[in-house]
C-alpha cells in the first residue's frame, strides 16, 4: 500500500469512521437517555397526582424537544457547524412558513386545549364530528377511541375551532327516545306501562325522574317522549334496554301497530 493511500485513510477515513461511530453511539445512548428522562417527568408529575391530560402533553413536547437537541448534538460530532445548520433550518422555516401554518395552528389549539381544559383524558366527547373516549391530547392531534373501537386523530384545531360536547362533566344525561302510538291506542295507559317498565330498568336514575309525555300528534297518532336519565358510562346500555322496554309495553298492552311505518320507534 501506497505512501499517499494510508495519508488518506489516517487522515481522512479515520477520523470519519470515529465521528460516524461516535454519532451512532451518541444516537442509541442519546435515545436511552430521552426515554428515561421522559419517564422521570411522566412518574414525577403523576406522583404530584397531576391530570394526565397535562402529564401527556409534556411528555410528548419533552420527547420532541430533546431529540431535535440530540440531532443537533449528533451533527456536531460529525463536523457540521451548528450554527450554520440552525441558519439553514431558519431559512427553511420562512421557505416552507405558509406551507406549515396548520400544522402551527393545530400546535397553538393544543396548548389552548391543555390551559383552558374544556375536556381531559378519559371523557366522553364529540369534537370534530367525532364521537368517543379522549386517549391523549398530543401536540397536533387529539387521540380519540369510537364506541367501535376505532383510533381516530383529530387535528387539534379542528378539535377547538368547533363545538365540544363534553358528556361527562356533568353527573347524569337524558337518553332521548320516542314511542309511536296508533290512533286507537289509549296514551294514557301507554304512559302508565312505560313508567312502570322505566322503573325497573337498572341504571335508570330516579332522579331526575324518568319523563314520558305527550311529544306531538301525527297522522299515525300519539307520538310519546321517553327521556329518562343516567349517567354516561351506562347511556347506551341504557338507551338498548328502554327500546326493549318500549316493545315489550306494546306486545304486553296488546297495542295495533301504526299502519305506516316512520322514522320514529312504533310500539308493537
Amino acid at each position: 500500500m501506497s505512501i499517499e493511500v494510508n495519508q488518506f485513510i489516517n487522515t481522512y477515513l479515520v477520523p470519519l469512521g470515529w465521528r460516524l461511530i461516535g454519532a451512532i453511539a451518541a444516537w442509541v445512548i442519546g435515545g436511552w437517555v430521552i426515554n428515561l428522562l421522559t419517564r422521570m417527568i411522566r412518574k414525577g408529575m403523576q406522583r404530584r397526582k397531576i391530570d394526565t391530560t397535562l402529564v401527556k402533553y409534556a411528555e410528548a413536547a419533552a420527547s420532541v424537544g430533546l431529540r431535535i437537541l440530540l440531532v443537533i448534538i449528533i451533527f456536531s460530532l460529525l463536523g457540521i457547524e451548528t450554527t450554520s445548520f440552525a441558519a439553514l433550518l431558519a431559512a427553511a422555516g420562512i421557505a416552507i412558513g405558509a406551507a406549515w401554518a396548520g400544522l402551527l395552528a393545530h400546535f397553538a389549539a393544543g396548548v389552548f386545549l391543555v390551559i383552558l381544559r374544556p375536556f381531559k383524558v378519559g371523557d366522553a366527547v364529540t369534537v370534530g364530528g367525532v364521537s368517543g373516549t379522549v386517549m391523549e391530547i398530543g401536540l397536533f392531534s387529539t387521540v380519540i377511541d369510537t364506541a367501535d373501537n376505532v383510533r381516530v386523530y383529530v387535528g387539534n384545531n379542528a378539535v377547538y375551532s368547533s363545538n365540544i360536547q363534553n358528556y361527562s362533566v356533568n353527573p347524569y344525561r337524558r337518553v332521548d327516545l320516542t314511542a309511536q302510538l296508533a290512533h286507537d291506542t289509549p296514551p294514557s295507559d301507554a304512559i302508565r306501562r312505560i313508567q312502570k317498565k322505566l322503573k325497573n330498568i337498572p341504571n335508570v336514575l330516579a332522579d331526575p325522574k324518568p319523563q314520558v309525555e305527550i311529544l306531538n300528534f301525527n297522522e299515525y297518532g300519539t307520538l310519546l317522549a321517553v327521556r329518562p336519565f343516567c349517567t354516561n358510562e351506562h347511556y347506551m346500555r341504557v338507551y338498548f334496554d328502554v327500546n326493549q322496554a318500549i316493545v315489550e309495553v306494546g306486545i304486553e298492552g296488546g297495542y295495533n301497530t301504526p299502519e305506516q311505518r316512520t322514522a320514529t320507534r312504533s310500539i308493537q
